[in-house]
């Protein structure tokens, strides 16, 4: 039987074992670490950050000057409704209806009957950097005024009659026909929670969906910032400032100018990743498709 010819083993000084951190000839396929620490690479690194850091600092001043634009415009915009003259309820809103949006801050005159027995106060309501408790008292409307006037009689508004720092010093709404000037606000969604809601004297919202269940209905979809009263309520009472949309502060133009560098930073970013896997690809031969690089 012929012996089998010995097993030679490689030649371990013609074939050296590859080293990780080498650097390979440019047109040479590679692994995306390797591609990304050649000079080249680095230095493109440098730049697009520095490009990306200036882009979001750009960003960062377009937010500052939507804040700074959009809190004068929001100054501008509660004088106007300040000096408004109110109009009757009847024209804007009726009892049992949909709310528009156009309708917050929106100053109107009502009149009606205050029923101090279901006067309730919502906690945890921020006034002037204080927490403390909303007054509201639903309002028996007697005279929505306007063209729907009438059709209004007996309808339930619910109204913040003003902030108070602590329920003790709540005082009774004035008694007999008043005739209420306020802002316009939209109903507040009901609480998750079914122990939540009203009871002993408290709301979690102020919400028409719970309140009809306590004060009766027909009820108004939203209430009202009380603003005057005639006969006047007590001095104790805090009277709130102008409600406002949510966002409102901020101008929208300058929020985009500033997603939009935030977004040309992000391009920076990716661009160079994908030099990077550009150059891990490497430039092979005429006619050679190009390797795929490792991870």
């Amino acid at each position: 039987m012929p012996e089998r010819a010995p097993v030679t083993a490689p030649d371990e000084a013609a074939h050296p074992a590859p080293d990780t951190w080498s650097v390979r000839a440019a047109g040479e396929p590679t692994t995306m670490l390797r591609a990304a620490v050649r000079p080249r690479m680095l230095v493109m690194a440098l730049l697009l950050a520095a490009a990306a850091t200036v882009c979001g600092l750009l960003g960062a001043w377009q937010l500052d000057r939507a804040e700074v634009r959009g809190h004068r415009a929001q100054a501008e915009h509660d004088a106007q409704v300040v000096a408004a003259t109110p109009v009757p309820l009847g024209d804007e809103l009726s009892p049992q209806t949909a709310f528009r949006g156009e309708l917050v801050a929106r100053k109107v005159s009502v009149t009606g009957t205050y029923e101090a027995a279901g006067q309730v106060v919502v906690p945890e309501r921020v006034h002037e950097g204080e927490v403390g408790y909303l007054v509201l008292t639903p309002l028996r409307v007697s005279d929505a005024g306007g063209a729907q006037g009438a059709q209004a009689a007996g309808a339930v508004l619910p109204v913040v009659r003003g902030w108070v720092a602590s329920p003790d010093e709540a005082d009774e709404p004035p008694a007999g026909t008043v005739a209420v000037t306020g802002y316009l606000q939209a109903s507040e969604q009901a609480a998750q929670q079914a122990a939540d809601g009203v009871r002993d004297g408290r709301a979690t919202a102020i919400s028409s969906a719970e309140l009809v269940g306590e004060w009766g209905g027909p009820i108004y979809s939203g209430y009202l910032v009380l603003v005057d009263s005639e006969p006047a309520q007590g001095a104790t009472l805090a009277l709130l400032d102008p409600p406002r949309t949510p966002g409102s502060g901020l101008n929208v133009q300058n929020l985009a100018y500033a997603a939009q560098w935030w977004i040309f930073g992000g391009f920076a970013a990716a661009l160079w990743l994908r030099m990077v896997r550009d150059e891990a690809r490497g430039r092979p031969a005429a006619g050679v498709p190009p390797a795929t690089p490792s991870a």
